[in-house]
């Protein structure tokens, strides 16, 4: 099910804006997407200099663009999980998984480099994307599916994370999949003391 202003309004504002940067990312001058996407990563230098605007920086573009499989996801799964908990907490798991993800991922970099278990250059990487609060929010909303639905979507992303990992290229951002859909899961006995009624969903007739 797709997102509507009413039905799922973070969802559907949040897509508007990564369609206005996938756009962006593909008609615009190369360098300066570059630049900007650069700007945007959340490798442990720039970390180390501005975390919070790099943070959210990194959430506005998503790596692979438009017809990625993160994209498609993100769609399905948020607009799932804001009709079932709200607008304001699928913001909270979304973001949430993307920073824990974020620094549980990228502060062992920092580590190894300084101990010198990894080279300088590792300090600098191109990081971006949605894809750590997209499995926050898939690993989420398994919990508050019913258990015919639950499992086989837990086993078939676990499948899919964790296979990426162990033929990976890049362990930093796969093993962040990895840890992000295991935050996701941790959050079940939250979400589900929390759930309710939402306003949008009195005025809209759904549940």
């Amino acid at each position: 099910m797709l997102p509507t202003p009413l039905g799922a309004p973070f969802t559907f504002g949040y897509t508007l804006l990564l369609v206005a940067t996938s756009v962006f990312a593909e008609y615009a001058d190369p360098d300066l997407v570059f630049a900007l996407l650069q700007g945007s990563s959340t490798d442990v230098e720039h970390l180390a200099r501005s975390p919070l605007l790099v943070l959210v920086a990194s959430a506005l573009w998503i790596a692979g663009g438009m017809t990625s499989a993160y994209a498609l996801a993100f769609l399905f799964v948020l607009t799932a999980l804001e009709r079932r908990v709200g607008a304001l907490r699928t913001a909270a798991v979304f973001f949430g998984g993307h920073a824990v993800a974020t620094l549980a991922t990228e502060l062992p970099v920092g580590a190894a480099v300084a101990l010198g278990h990894l080279p300088a250059d590792s300090l600098q990487r191109l990081d971006y994307g949605i894809s750590f609060g997209v499995m926050t929010c898939t690993g989420a909303l398994a919990g508050l599916l019913p258990a015919w639905a639950r499992w086989p979507l837990l086993a078939g992303v676990t499948w899919f994370a964790v296979t990426n990992l162990l033929v990976s290229t890049d362990p930093v951002s796969d093993s962040g999949h990895v840890l992000a859909l295991a935050l996701g899961t941790l959050i079940w006995p939250l979400l589900r003391r929390s759930r309710g009624p939402r306003c949008g969903a009195i005025v809209s007739g759904r549940c």
